[in-house]
């Protein structure tokens, strides 16, 4: 067949785009054959037979055949329905020039013909069997040839023979006593052998001798022996052909280094906490030097950092036997304790008669302690407010000598509510907020160091103020002051306990316009009481868990978990006799909350191949108000908000429940948008697409509703959670596009309803209602959402 460009012109008249592509390939492919060299055909892939030992199991085959697919070479080019669509883009436009539109779309959509030739075969066959004798099928073969499938495709079809599996019968630890003369040595490796991975009636594998060998040489270097590493170990294994066991002998190589071999002690720690190229004869100055009572030899000539720093963060000790992994520690305290732009370290060998010795040297360049920072940020809030936020930013990095960060600052912005119809309302907010954090626990009582982590603890002490301008109708205060305590109890756990959470909210410039739309509306006029009464203390505790997966491993699974317990009022209740003239107890004349609110926000990623990854988030939310809460309410700052653009996107800002309550239309909204709930479900999944460095695409399903837990709120009887909650869960569906900026990423989602917590038209699913040509429908249900960063 014989296409010229002017009836290709033709047919893209006449057809659409994408027939049209396809009907060019499709012709194209019928030249395929004719365009490759001569003689040449294009590998389309392996076919691989099993013939296997009955000793081992379909599973094992199965494993075996997809790992030998996987390491099989080469690749063959990108087939869509058996067409190698890319290698007919190479050839469509002809051979071209070395530059021009010809060059560079063969560059730029085409893929270089991947033949088929008997060196394939030759390639992988060793490579297959050599991984067959690493996975313990000691004399197993594999044969291979290239089979022509007609036309211009052949495939390589091999046939793999498995045989018989070996097993670990025992492992024993061998060294020469002529080459060893260490005592400690001795003593040492053999005690390695309690703790090795190898194990009695394990399948051979060579991937766990070497992680052994990686093992062993972690262990004696954690031991003192500075010089040994994993090279100086070996594996042999003594095959029983009959029994199909091996018996495994971890030995000591004879050339290993006399040095490897002798334990090292520390002798003297020498730290330079000033150091840089510009006064390095300065602060190497021994003569400037003081001793710490830990016995570390600190030189800094400014006297920058008290001493009692590096007895935080410094766990090798003079005298002791040289740790590799209390080094590993150190050198990342120093990196994470945030006071120093770079850190290296030195060892220096010393003879002291029979001893091996080593002197340390820690060459620690500051960051300039003090900063001004002007920040601009996009921000998308839980509450469903999108807008931006100046922020300016002053820092001390060392604030009282020992690395203590104080940050203060000062911030402005504005928020609004996409896509609100005429119910939005501006927010505009102003705040200030100091931060003192220290590198330790600061407490009354002394708590013992624990050497094991990588990170130290914080002391987190905060005030902040914030006030909140609710467009024309009152504007909300809040101070707060906190102090707490975060720690990580290994590389994926970290915790926050605040024992101290104080939170003063303030209602202030309640304007005439919201009393006068409150005496005609019951709705308005509820939240406007609770507005008038929203005057609270919160003295509360607060413990916060985090488990985050993705630091772990590589896995394509990813979990994140994070927990929430806040307890408020309770100490007070106790405490306190002072009531106010409705019966509320209270501290300096102000009514303070009582209650119970625990929250859980698990989330689930799984990348299903390049670029595409499913994510799931479950948040679960109870707060229970008693004793001293009024009317049995939560307090606003802490009730839950579902729908918008971080929640049930096919639902307008905070217009889902609590329960039944019907306000999701665009007339039928409390003004103020306040009412909130006791309880929060919530489920959503999104299938995340990414079509380039800088966009990306996503399909999501929302679920969820709140609830109060008395039925004496503003929602009355029809928002309480009750037995049939599961009846009340609106599910939304929708699309989005991401543009990410690097910095930061613009998401723009449009979703709509399928399923209300109320009945429409005698159904709660709504899904044959959709009607995208209806004008009303669209006004009704389209809800268009702007977020600044990813939903969950």
């Amino acid at each position: 067949m014989k296409v010229t460009n002017t009836r290709i012109f033709l047919l893209t008249g006449r057809l659409p785009l994408v027939l049209c592509f396809g009907l060019v390939l499709l012709l194209n492919g019928c030249n395929l054959a004719k365009k490759l060299p001569a003689k040449e055909r294009l590998y389309m892939g392996t076919d691989i037979t099993i013939g296997a030992d009955s000793t081992v199991s379909k599973s094992e085959q199965e494993l075996i055949s997809d790992q030998l697919a996987e390491l099989a070479r080469p690749k063959p080019n990108s087939q869509i329905f058996g067409y190698p669509w890319k290698v007919g883009l190479y050839y469509l436009l002809g051979t071209p020039k070395k530059n021009g539109f010809r060059a560079w779309f063969r560059r730029k959509f085409g893929q270089e013909p991947v033949f088929a030739s008997a060196s394939v075969i030759t390639a992988n066959i060793p490579v297959w069997e050599a991984y067959l004798q690493n996975q313990g099928y000691f004399g197993s073969q594999v044969t291979g040839q290239i089979v022509d499938k007609g036309g211009y495709r052949a495939r390589g079809v091999y046939a793999a023979n498995v045989a018989q599996r070996f097993y670990i019968d025992s492992v024993d630890f061998l060294y020469d006593t002529t080459l060893v003369q260490s005592k400690l040595f001795k003593e040492r490796f053999q005690a390695s052998a309690r703790e090795t991975i190898l194990k009695k009636g394990d399948p051979y594998l060579l991937d766990n001798i070497k992680l052994e060998r990686e093992r062993i040489g972690q262990f004696m270097k954690q031991r003192g022996f500075f010089y040994f590493i994993p090279e100086y170990t070996a594996a042999l294994a003594d095959n029983d052909s009959v029994t199909h066991k091996t018996a495994l002998h971890m030995y000591v190589k004879p050339d290993m280094p006399v040095a490897a071999g002798e334990p090292y002690y520390i002798r003297d720690i020498f730290i330079y906490p000033n150091y840089n190229l510009s006064t390095a004869q300065t602060d190497t100055n021994r003569s400037l030097a003081y001793k710490t009572e830990q016995k570390l030899t600190v030189v800094d000539s400014s006297q920058q950092f008290n001493p009692k720093l590096f007895r935080d963060v410094v766990t090798v000790q003079p005298g002791k036997l040289y740790n590799s992994r209390a080094q590993d520690l150190t050198l990342s305290r120093f990196v994470n304790v945030g006071a120093f732009k770079f850190v290296r370290n030195r060892f220096s060998p010393v003879q002291q008669g029979d001893s091996a010795l080593l002197n340390l040297y820690y060459y620690l360049t500051p960051y300039k302690a003090k900063s001004v920072r002007f920040e601009i940020d996009g921000t998308s809030r839980s509450n469903n407010f999108t807008g931006s936020q100046v922020t300016l930013s002053w820092r001390n990095r060392n604030a009282l000598k020992r690395a203590e960060l104080l940050t203060v600052n000062l911030n402005s912005g504005i928020e609004f509510q996409i896509n609100a119809g005429n119910q939005g309302i501006t927010n505009y907010r102003y705040g200030a907020d100091v931060q003192l954090s220290f590198p330790r626990l600061v407490s009354p009582v002394r708590f013992r160091q624990d050497d094991r982590q990588r990170a130290l603890p914080k002391t987190i002490a905060t005030l902040s103020y914030q006030t909140i301008i609710r467009g024309n109708l009152y504007n909300l205060n809040s101070f707060q002051t906190t102090f707490g305590y975060s720690w990580r109890q290994n590389q994926q756990v970290e915790h926050t306990f605040q024992p101290f959470n104080i939170t003063y909210v303030r209602p202030s410039n309640i304007s005439q316009a919201f009393a006068d739309s409150a005496a005609n509306n019951p709705f308005i006029f509820t939240q406007y009481v609770n507005i008038l009464n929203s005057e609270q203390l919160l003295p509360s505790s607060l413990y916060t868990f985090n488990y985050n997966s993705s630091l772990q491993s590589n896995r394509p699974t990813t979990f994140r978990l994070t927990t929430n317990l806040e307890a408020s009022g309770n100490l007070a209740s106790l405490l306190i006799r002072n009531r106010n003239d409705v019966g509320d107890k209270t501290i300096f004349s102000v009514p303070f909350a009582q209650y119970v609110r625990f929250d859980a926000d698990g989330r689930l990623y799984r990348r299903l191949g390049t670029g595409v990854t499913l994510a799931n988030r479950l948040f679960v939310g109870l707060g229970l108000p008693y004793g001293n809460s009024i009317d049995k309410t939560m307090p606003l700052i802490r009730q839950y908000f579902v729908g918008g653009s971080n929640s049930i996107r096919g639902f307008r800002p905070r217009a889902i429940g609590p329960g039944l309550v019907t306000r999701d239309t665009l007339q039928n909204r409390f003004t103020t948008q306040d009412g909130g709930g006791d309880i929060r479900l919530e489920a959503n999944t999104e299938l995340r697409a990414k079509f380039g460095q800088y966009l990306e695409g996503a399909v999501f399903v929302d679920a969820g509703n709140i609830w109060t837990y008395y039925g004496t709120t503003i929602a009355g009887e029809a928002g309480q959670f009750t037995k049939d909650f599961y009846k009340q869960i609106a599910v939304s569906t929708g699309v989005g596009v991401r543009i990410d900026l690097s910095y930061f990423l613009i998401r723009l989602d449009l979703a709509f309803p399928l399923r209300k917590p109320y009945k429409t038209n005698g159904s709660e699913w709504v899904i044959n209602q959709i009607d995208f040509g209806s004008s009303a429908w669209r006004k009704q249900n389209l809800v268009f959402n702007i977020g600044v960063g990813y939903p969950f």
